[in-house]
């Protein structure tokens, strides 16, 4: 069997048949020695002590000692027993007697929407859990504000609603039991069902999203004064947390973890609304959306009520699974500014620090410092794309529909912009400081318009180390001190419609001499040959990790695995689910005779193991058989998450 590259682990995606996917033996050496991490900012910005002295101070959010226990109003935690009435008497009595906090005894208690009222604290100690009732009838519509339009949507499981003076806090959990709206939008497996397949054959796949109503987790919505803390929410049917038209919140040490026996769509982390005086801080988030964004409003409707989100700060944060570290947009038309991002770290996030927009969102996007944040095996670390998602962005209603009737938001989404000229959006006056990139796939893309390029970008101290450059569309006046863009290619940064664009400095690496190595050239010639159905992805070794060009891939039940050698090996990659927006972690990993797998979706798995005798025994296989002409170890299994021993 070829030796294979060094640059490159070679995945086979075939169309109809299996994936195949080699951990090889050559390890990169001769590797250059990484620049110490960047110094971290010292000083604290005027914005940061400002929030802080809100926020710090002791009687932020205060609330009374008197207690109510919600197990005293009827509440039984059992994992069964409907308990809305219940805990929202137990609310209900605290605020009616000046405040206090809701507490409850260990145990899970299903419900369907609670409101929180002022004064109040819903207090979730370690071992309560509020889950889900997954019945839609449980959570009815309020008016309020999703995706950038206002319009009905179904109340969340915890709701604080035109209050002042709220708390939720707690080492508890709020379960969104979110698998049955996932399911309502898109099926199981994603995309095979739901909603999803009726409006796509219908052509309006951008109504899915607004006409899928589903459940979020926790909503703050016009209101003062609130803090979240400490709390772990899994499972959100929609937006996990949702801070709207809201002032004075503080999220605090919340962990949330929505990829969970499922893929939710859209379940965004932490999103700010415009919203202002904001500070989120120390969380740790795993999603299948944005990680921590910041919205505006959509389009004409967003135009009109036109609320910008300002004084923002978003710190010391991890994401893990998602779609973006921190996102600006899509929903920008309010406009954005005074807004600082640090301390952040993305492992394995699909992208980093991202823009998106549409030529009908408008809003002036400004004065906002990202510094300090670490990045590691993310596919596009700076993502700017301004014509984002046109399928959804601009959408059209065919004849057939027009005759049958619309509801009210789709002729509010369908409402031209005018002059257009306003639908265009602009960011600009923008730092970027500090920041170090490890195995990313592409350092730097942006795309925006002639009439308003992205424009007054100051980046410096900062180091990427990509596979290839990036490109820059309609950019301007971007300054680059002490910027270095580390490639595999020999390609630097890419330059159209950009003018006054100073240049990072580039250095093309040397990963490892590769006199004997078989070329990549011959190696996709014959794995094209063998499969002329497949489609060829590179991944690159580095961060061992695969993200599809342009996040597009295609999905197979069948996997194969080449096993090329017996020593410690770790592979992740991201398994694409359809339209470049969703995706799912898998790792596999061998290391002592154990091979395991960790994804989140079910599989019919074929592993090839190389070993020069047969194994004693095989644990964990489905089935298994030992070839002694290829000295061959084939085992097959199906599942998501397992380990094979040999």
């Amino acid at each position: 069997m070829s030796t294979i590259s060094p640059f490159r682990v070679v995945v086979l995606l075939a169309q109809k048949a299996s994936i195949f996917f080699f951990l090889t033996t050559l390890l990169i050496s001769c590797r250059e020695q990484k620049k110490e991490d960047q110094l971290p900012t010292e000083e604290k910005s005027e914005l940061v002590q400002q929030l802080e002295s809100i926020f710090y101070a002791d009687d932020f959010a205060a609330i009374s000692d008197d207690t109510f226990k919600a197990n005293d109003y009827g509440a039984i935690g059992d994992g069964e027993t409907p308990n809305t009435e219940a805990i929202q008497k137990a609310i209900d009595a605290a605020a009616a007697a000046g405040g206090g906090k809701v507490i409850f005894d260990a145990g899970t208690y299903m419900s369907g929407a609670l409101f929180v009222k002022s004064n109040v604290e819903l207090h979730l100690d370690e071992g309560v859990t509020i889950k889900a009732i997954q019945d839609d009838a449980q959570f009815p519509d309020k008016w309020t504000r999703v995706a950038g339009v206002e319009m009905d949507w179904p109340a969340a499981l915890i709701n604080v609603y035109e209050e002042k003076n709220v708390r939720i806090t707690g080492k508890g959990t709020i379960d969104g039991n979110g698998k049955y709206w996932w399911d309502k939008f898109w099926g199981d497996p994603p995309r095979s069902g739901g909603m999803w397949v009726d409006y796509t054959e219908r052509d309006v796949r951008w109504a899915v999203d607004y006409d899928c109503k589903r459940v979020r987790a926790v909503v703050i919505y016009k209101s003062e004064d609130v803090l979240l803390k400490d709390f772990t929410v899994n499972r959100s049917g929609f937006w996990t947390i949702s801070l709207t038209y809201s002032e004075g919140v503080h999220v605090d040490g919340v962990t949330i973890r929505n990829n969970i026996g499922g893929f939710g769509p859209s379940s965004d982390g932490i999103n700010t609304d415009s919203s202002s005086d904001i500070l989120v801080e120390n969380c740790d988030i795993d999603c299948n959306d944005d990680n921590l964004c910041i919205k505006a409003g959509r389009d004409s409707d967003g135009l009109r009520v036109n609320r910008p989100a300002e004084n923002i700060v978003y710190r010391n944060c991890i994401t893990r699974a998602g779609h973006g570290l921190f996102t600006i947009g899509s929903e920008t038309s309010g406009g954005m500014r005074n807004i600082e991002v640090y301390g952040l770290e993305a492992i394995g996030t699909n992208t980093g620090i991202r823009f998106k927009s549409a030529k009908v969102r408008g809003g002036l996007i400004e004065n906002i410092w990202f510094h300090d944040i670490k990045m590691k095996s993310v596919a596009s670390p700076f993502h700017f794309e301004l014509n984002w998602y046109p399928e959804y962005s601009y959408p059209t209603i065919p004849e057939a529909e027009l005759k049958a009737g619309i509801p009210r938001h789709w002729e509010v989404m369908t409402t031209p912009v005018e002059p257009a000229e306003k639908g265009i959006p602009e960011f600009r006056n923008m730092r970027l400081s500090n920041i170090t990139v490890e195995d990313a796939e592409q350092g730097i893309y942006a795309n925006a318009y002639a009439e308003k390029p992205i424009h007054d970008l100051h980046w410096e101290n900062i180091t990427i180390e990509a596979n290839k450059a990036g490109v820059l569309h309609y950019a301007a006046n971007w300054t680059m001190d002490n910027v270095v863009l580390k490639t595999k290619t020999d390609e630097p940064l890419q330059l159209d419609h950009s003018e006054n664009i100073q240049m990072p400095e580039w250095e093309p690496m040397t990963a490892v001499n590769t006199s004997e190595a078989t070329p990549i050239e011959e190696q996709l010639a014959k794995w094209q040959s063998e499969y002329p159905d497949a489609t060829l992805i590179p991944v690159n070794p580095d961060g061992q990790t695969l993200i599809a060009a342009k996040d597009t891939a295609t999905f197979s039940e069948e996997m194969m695995v080449y096993v090329l050698d017996d020593q410690d090996r770790e592979v992740q990659y991201y398994e694409p689910l359809g339209d470049g927006f969703y995706f799912s972690p898998i790792t596999i990993s061998q290391k002592d005779g154990i091979l395991k797998v960790y994804g989140e979706r079910n599989h019919n798995w074929t592993f090839h193991i190389q070993t020069p005798t047969p194994p004693a025994k095989v644990t964990g296989a489905d089935q298994w058989a030992y070839d002694a002409e290829a000295k061959e170890l084939v085992v097959e299994k199906a599942g998501m998450q397992f380990e094979i021993g040999y």
